[in-house]
C-alpha cells in the first residue's frame, strides 16, 4: 500500500499469536494485490475496466464497496470511491485492512494490540494492566513535533487517523470537482473506536473545510476530532480533551 506498517502485540499465548501474527500479514498482502490501483492486475483495476464484476471478484471486495457507499452516504457525498472518473476504493482500504488485522490478531487471545498503518492506528486492549495505549499525532506544521498524545484510557478500541498534506501533498480530492481538495485545512485527525470510519472521516472532513468539517464531525456519535488549518488555527470537536493525556 506504498507506506510502513507496524504491529505490536502484548499476552496471549506466543505460539497462537505467532500464527496470527503472520496470517494478518498475509493478509495485509493479499489486500495489496487485490485492491491496488497501481497493478494493472489487481482485481478492482480489472473490476473498473469491466473485465470483473463484483461478484467474481474476492468476497472482500463486495465488503469494502459495501462500506465505501456507507461512506459516501453519512458523508453526503464528501467521501468518494471515484477518481477521475475512475473506481478507487483507496480512501477506505488501509483503514479497513489495519482495523482487520487487529481484529485477527486480538482474538488469537493478545491482550493489547496496536497496529499502524502509515500512521493510522487501530488500538484493542491495553500494553499492560493499568495502563492506556498512547498515539502521538504529528505537528503537520512543526515537522517532528506532536499536535496532541491521544489516550485509549477507559476503552476497549480506539482508532486514530490523520489526513492532511503534509506528508503526502495535495492528494485528497474534492468529489465536487475531481481535483485536488482546496482548502484552509493541513491536517485532520479523527478519534474513534474503528478506524475503518476514522480513516474516512478523516478525509471527507478534510475536503469539507474547517468549518464544515468541524460541524459535520461534531454531528457523529463516538467521534471526536482535531483539525489544524494552515494558518495555524486548532479546532477541536467538544469532547475531543476527554481522549488527550
Amino acid at each position: 500500500m506504498g507506506t510502513v506498517f507496524s504491529v505490536d502485540v502484548r499476552g496471549g499465548e506466543p505460539g497462537a499469536v505467532r500464527a496470527a501474527l503472520d496470517q494478518a500479514i498475509a493478509g495485509l498482502h493479499r489486500v495489496d494485490e487485490v485492491f491496488s490501483t497501481y497493478r494493472d492486475d489487481s482485481q478492482i483495476s480489472r473490476l473498473a475496466r469491466g473485465e470483473l464484476t463484483v461478484e467474481e471478484c474476492d468476497a472482500e471486495v463486495a465488503e469494502v464497496l459495501e462500506l465505501a457507499a456507507e461512506a459516501e452516504r453519512v458523508s453526503d457525498g464528501w467521501f468518494s470511491t471515484t477518481y477521475e472518473g475512475r473506481l478507487d476504493p483507496t480512501g477506505i482500504v488501509k483503514g479497513w485492512a489495519v482495523e482487520r488485522a487487529a481484529r485477527l490478531l486480538a482474538a488469537s487471545g493478545a491482550t493489547g494490540v496496536s497496529v499502524n498503518g502509515g500512521g493510522d492506528v487501530q488500538l484493542l486492549g491495553t500494553p499492560g494492566p493499568g495502563r492506556p495505549w498512547r498515539v502521538g499525532v504529528c505537528d503537520p506544521l512543526r515537522p517532528g513535533g506532536l499536535a496532541a498524545v491521544v489516550s485509549a484510557a477507559g476503552t476497549d478500541e480506539l482508532a486514530v487517523a490523520t489526513s492532511g498534506t503534509a506528508e503526502r501533498g495535495a492528494h485528497i480530492v474534492d468529489p465536487r470537482t475531481g481535483r485536488s481538495a482546496v482548502t484552509d485545512l493541513v491536517a485532520v485527525t479523527v478519534v474513534a473506536p474503528r478506524l475503518t470510519w476514522a480513516d474516512c472521516w478523516a478525509t471527507a472532513a478534510f475536503a469539507m473545510g474547517a468549518r464544515e468539517g468541524l460541524a459535520w464531525l461534531e454531528s457523529l456519535p463516538d467521534v471526536e476530532a482535531l483539525l489544524i488549518t494552515a494558518g495555524d488555527e486548532v479546532r477541536c470537536t467538544g469532547d475531543l480533551a476527554s481522549r488527550l493525556g
